[in-house]
């Protein structure tokens, strides 16, 4: 456990990713394999629930530093983390416990979810008289469901690889889909053949990059100043608003995984069905959209109506007939059990046309290519995006290979510019990690009949520096506290840009925006200059307005 302490304190101290990476393959290469399937783990992002009821934990932390609870309320507001305020303020070690990550994780971490009140107070009070500040700190952070460590998958997959010297796509294949953190596990991720393919386990998405623009809105001379080359050289397709999933057939089975690596069963009963129909051997890419298929051809909906079947574990008749749903199938990585990856992208889907074309798995269609001559005449097309549902298009390259994650050069995404509005901060509640002692996670409103209504929450957009200004403004302009949240002097405007809207019967606004983020701090306009309510109910789409 002091070895993963020691790993996570090397990934706090640094931003750079070739040091993170270092770091992580130095600990899987020296530490017990149990140990490695534990950190594989919280490190890749698999979620860690709490344990213990934050308001305990609180309270017996306060007991334990001899503090009212006001005062360990002040603390905690000035640190902003639970976990760090509690391995800061209680009793000091009076000795050190050594037992490995393991043993941590499956004696007394998971086990206390189990505990009755008495037992936990205990046990949680044996940590503390057990363990380092580093060590409590984790411990305390792996209890309250909150270790984030800030690296993604694919810096975990490199480290793996290079600590174990096998190639980097092998271990993200074998890290995707079900998997338990214990030792078999990392055997798996061991072993030198490299020609495992389990039957549900999905092969790792190819991710696309943005074209970069010094505007809101990419142009034909942003692709020029990219260098991304000659139209005659691309496949463009829609960039659909839906989920993005991976589609297996193999041994008479079929598995439908999400992006993010959710194993969807029983959610789209219709595209499951239709899978069938399709050879065994099959793994094709492709995005789940609400659509309707008709005489004319495949309509697609939009998001809002998908909505209504995310989230669903089991899906009625009523809503079925509702929402249809099909899958919209744009590359084949595997075909009659041979793995298509390294095949350039014109042969791949060549065979994903051949293969929907042969078997004709009824709610599977392929997602049809574009014809265009110029950039211009892509860009003609693209300004048409929103009447097809989708939020632009994506520009592949015909001879590439199906990689993993995002490289450069191989798919871009040419989004439309977002909508956008003038919004006033209302409320304010602490960020999380390295930003969890100030005031980062925002509630906006517009107007409405002379009175803010709030609309949408936004955390990401503003510089360090601006942060630390809003701030230090909240702090400042606090009116009410209600629990975490605060609300302030409505005084602050800032633009948002958002991907759509939606009816919505939980929010007072009655509306709900897709991803809204900051664009910029307007600090040349006042609250009254803020835009209003009809402004954004006009951007409802006809089948929501």
């Amino acid at each position: 456990m002091q070895d993963f302490a020691a790993l996570f304190e090397a990934l706090e101290q640094t931003t750079k990713t070739n040091q993170k990476v270092a770091a992580m393959a130095a600990y899987f290469a020296k530490a017990p394999a149990a140990d490695v399937a534990w950190a594989i783990h919280y490190l890749s992002g698999r979620r860690a629930r709490r344990v213990v009821k934050t308001g305990l934990l609180r309270q017996w932390a306060a007991e334990s530093a001899d503090l009212p609870e006001w005062l360990f309320a002040e603390c905690y507001d000035a640190v902003g983390d639970l976990a760090e305020t509690i391995s800061l303020i209680v009793m000091e070690a009076s000795g050190t416990d050594s037992r490995s990550l393991q043993a941590w994780m499956e004696d007394v971490v998971l086990p206390l979810a189990r505990q009755e009140e008495a037992q936990q107070h205990q046990a949680i009070e044996q940590i503390w008289r057990t363990t380092s500040q580093t060590h409590r700190l984790v411990l305390m952070k792996l209890i309250t469901g909150g270790l984030r460590l800030g690296v993604s998958q694919k810096l975990v997959a490199r480290a793996l690889s290079q600590a174990f010297e096998l190639p980097v796509e092998v271990i993200a294949h074998r890290m995707m889909g079900d998997w338990q953190p214990d030792e078999a596990f990392v055997a798996l991720l061991r072993s030198a053949e490299t020609g495992d393919a389990q039957l549900s386990r999905p092969f790792p998405f190819c991710l696309a990059h943005a074209i970069p623009s010094e505007h809101r809105e990419t142009t034909v001379t942003d692709i020029r100043k990219a260098a991304i080359g000659s139209p005659d050289d691309y496949i463009a397709e829609w960039k659909w608003d839906g989920i993005r999933g991976q589609l297996i057939r193999r041994q008479g089975q079929t598995f439908l995984w999400s992006r993010g690596e959710e194993l969807m069963e029983n959610r789209w009963p219709e595209i499951e069905s239709a899978a069938e129909a399709l050879p065994d051997g099959t793994v094709i890419d492709g995005e789940i959209l609400a659509s309707r298929i008709t005489d004319l051809g495949v309509e697609v909906l939009p998001f809002a109506a998908l909505q209504r079947r995310i989230g669903r574990k089991k899906v009625g008749k009523k809503l079925l007939a509702e929402v249809p749903v099909v899958f919209h199938a744009f590359d084949c990585l595997e075909s009659d059990g041979q793995d298509l990856r390294n095949r350039p992208l014109h042969q791949r889907r060549q065979h994903l046309s051949q293969l929907i074309e042969g078997h004709r798995p009824g709610t599977i269609v392929l997602n049809p290519a574009l014809g265009f001559q110029s950039w211009e005449e892509l860009e003609q097309i693209r300004a048409t995006s929103r009447e097809q549902h989708a939020e632009g298009l994506m520009i592949k390259r015909a001879d590439s290979a199906y990689t993993v994650g995002r490289t450069r050069g191989v798919w871009w995404k040419w989004k439309l510019a977002p909508h956008t509005v003038d919004a006033v901060l209302i409320y304010a509640q602490r960020g999380h990690g390295k930003r969890a002692s100030l005031y980062t996670d925002y509630t906006f409103a517009v107007w409405d009949a002379g009175r803010l209504v709030p609309f949408a929450k936004a955390y990401s957009g503003l510089t360090d520096a601006e942060i630390t200004q809003v701030d230090r403004f909240i702090r400042k302009n606090t009116q009410e506290r209600f629990g975490p949240v605060r609300s302030v002097t409505p005084e602050l405007v800032m633009e948002l840009a958002f991907e759509g809207l939606q009816r919505s019967t939980r929010h007072k606004s009655g509306i709900a925006t897709r991803f809204p983020r900051i664009v910029r701090w307007r600090q040349d306009k006042r609250p009254a200059d803020a835009d209003c309510l009809d402004d954004l109910l006009a951007l409802l789409p006809d089948s929501e307005g």
